[in-house]
């Protein structure tokens, strides 16, 4: 997008979008603005403070615009905790945002599995056709790559799962998958770059609405 008509929904002061803007620039110069994946890259950089984000992002199979149509379709989007659930941009998209911490607390007692894991075995009938996105939890994407595994396919999955236990491989699992995914390599990530990449996407939705 051009400095003309790039928009920043998260900036609603002077301030803001000053703050926002300057960033942007400095992002568009060190990481190139060629593609809407740069867009993702930029942002998901920005998040974190630290440009090697960007050289670790990963895309498979068209996630950008399969996440402007979920949006288009008011896909439900399904958070690992509550950080990333409130991250997420709620205005000028018709889509709800649940947390799976809230759901399968039932489920984590009697298998013995984390909460947010277990919470996305209780939205197993809620997943097909969403919008996954996992900002923390290693065990809740490798749990959501078994429910793809049994048939059932999000729109898009967002894996920034971060730790030194599980979550590299979560997200080298993840990017096996048949569905169009944003993660990235190795041990880095969080609730910031999750966020970042999906919050980018509503920012493109609304663009393309405007």
């Amino acid at each position: 997008m051009s400095e003309n008509t790039y928009i920043d929904p998260g900036a609603d002061t002077k301030e803001g979008f000053k703050i926002s803007s300057e960033s942007r620039a400095i992002a568009k110069e060190i990481i190139g603005n060629n593609t809407l994946e740069d867009r993702i890259k930029q942002r998901c950089a920005i998040s974190v403070g630290d440009f090697i984000m960007a050289d670790l992002m990963e895309f498979r199979n068209d996630p950008i615009n399969a996440g402007l149509k979920a949006l288009l379709n008011k896909a439900l989007i399904i958070t690992d905790i509550k950080m990333v659930h409130t991250g997420i941009r709620k205005k000028e998209h018709e889509s709800e945002v649940v947390c799976a911490l809230d759901y399968g607390s039932e489920i984590s007692q009697k298998k013995g599995i984390t909460r947010s894991s277990a919470g996305f075995i209780a939205l197993k009938d809620r997943i097909e056709g969403s919008i996954v996105v996992i900002g923390n939890a290693p065990s809740a994407l490798m749990t959501v790559c078994d429910i793809i595994d049994e048939g059932i396919k999000p729109a898009l999955v967002i894996g920034s799962a971060v730790g030194f236990v599980n979550a590299k491989e979560s997200k080298e699992l993840l990017r096996t998958k048949d569905v169009p995914s944003i993660s990235n390599r190795g041990t880095r990530g969080g609730t910031p770059p999750a966020v970042a990449a999906l919050n980018e996407i509503i920012t493109m939705y609304i663009e393309r609405k405007n």
